[in-house]
């Protein structure tokens, strides 16, 4: 019988989940079954069951984007030389349950590969590829912005970033953070919260600029980037982790949005510069074919040794509990992740 953990209410992460049975619908066109191992923490997880995901399913619902596991059926006879297959890849919600179903066209085969490593690339690797693909190799030698360096889509953006000879700033929040981040090689690295981080890289820029940030902060970091930000460059937007400070129901939310602004297209194109949202799923549904080649990509970096996750932290499912409050404290490096057996 396939279990799943559900988020049957917002709140703390020991009293939002429930493990129970789930009902998976029947095989589609195009779509596999996969027995799952080990499936991936994203913070749109947190996000969602703190009741501030808009893209998240009502109460109750399984949450999860990726996981690790084996094919045990297919609709399609095309598919059928997948089957007993490892497998890694996406799902649309769903992914914290013993089975899932999904397209066959958002799995990669994976053999005998560290499912710490291939959970990295899936959600964080695509994103990172995605966003970093965005950054032409004409700007090559310019500056661009890392926030959350540390964590699974800064970490592997650091990356794809000096592929394309970018050089990076990788801000981080606290000094313990610094050592995971020695084997990446950024340019720099700056340790600061929020606040004051901007000051530290105008001081490394000098009379230079941005042509690039990576922000998934939002809050008062948007007016601040903006300005170290230049002519031709991009803003990305793909979290909103400063939402969860707002402990004050709808007046700490209007707050957060003050502090974010409201931004008119004219300014923004008179100056030559963009700001760019950033959000998986919207583009899965629209342009599937996008994903599939950003999660090719990734593992394909990954087989020829040009890219290189950092070390995942493992909990059993038993401690789901944990590995949440873990991933929502910022105080985690790389990718968590959640194995229903044995950590292999």
């Amino acid at each position: 019988m396939t279990q799943g953990f559900y988020l049957v209410k917002p709140g703390d992460s020991t009293t939002a989940f429930a493990l129970k049975p789930v009902q998976l619908p029947p095989l589609k066109e195009g779509q596999v079954l996969i027995a799952v191992t080990a499936f991936g923490l994203n913070f749109a997880d947190v996000m969602a069951r703190r009741g501030k995901y808009r893209e998240a399913p009502s109460f109750p619902f399984v949450p999860g984007y990726d996981i690790v596991g084996v094919v045990e059926r297919v609709f399609d006879e095309d598919h059928k030389h997948l089957i007993g297959k490892r497998v890694a890849g996406f799902c649309r919600f769903g992914g914290y349950a013993t089975a899932v179903i999904t397209s066959s066209d958002a799995i990669v085969e994976i053999g005998d590969m560290n499912a710490g490593d291939a959970l990295s690339l899936c959600t964080q690797g695509v994103t990172a590829s995605y966003m970093a693909d965005q950054i032409s190799e004409a700007h090559k030698g310019r500056f661009a912005l890392v926030h959350a360096a540390a964590g699974g889509v800064g970490s592997l953006l650091l990356q794809f970033l000096h592929l394309k000879g970018i050089k990076t700033i990788a801000r981080v929040s606290s000094k313990e953070k610094v050592a995971a981040l020695n084997t990446l090689s950024p340019t720099h690295i700056v340790v600061s919260d929020q606040h004051t981080y901007d000051q530290s890289i105008q001081q490394l820029l000098g009379n230079d600029t941005l042509i690039a940030s990576f922000n998934a902060v939002a809050g008062s970091t948007v007016r601040k980037d903006l300005r170290l930000i230049g002519s031709g460059g991009k803003l990305f937007l793909f979290g909103g982790a400063g939402l969860l400070q707002a402990k004050f129901g709808i007046l700490s939310l209007l707050n957060f949005v003050r502090k974010t602004g409201f931004y008119s297209p004219i300014p923004l194109m008179m100056q030559s510069k963009a700001m760019i949202g950033v959000n998986m799923l919207k583009i899965a549904d629209v342009s599937p074919s996008v994903l599939s080649f950003h999660l090719n990509q990734s593992f394909n970096l990954y087989q020829n040794k040009l890219l290189n996750p950092l070390p995942a932290t493992t909990f059993h499912h038993d401690d789901l509990n944990s590995a949440h409050e873990l991933l929502e404290s910022g105080k985690s490096t790389g990718k968590i992740i959640i194995y229903w057996g044995d950590f292999t």
